[in-house]
């Protein structure tokens, strides 16, 4: 996968490091905006209660 998308980007090795950079930045930021919000409500870890204490 990563090959390939070494390869379908245009210009020299310098411009394409820059450019994955500036993609993967973008994906996080997508991710921490839009669908970490979406899918926190149904994570586990989510519960603040504390079972078994007396």
């Amino acid at each position: 996968m990563y090959g390939a998308l070494w390869r379908v980007l245009p210009g020299p090795a310098w411009f394409r490091v820059i450019l994955l950079l500036l993609l993967a930045a973008a994906v996080v930021y997508a991710c921490f905006t839009w669908l970490f919000p979406q899918i926190a409500p149904y994570m586990p870890f989510n519960e603040t209660t504390i079972e078994g204490a007396p």
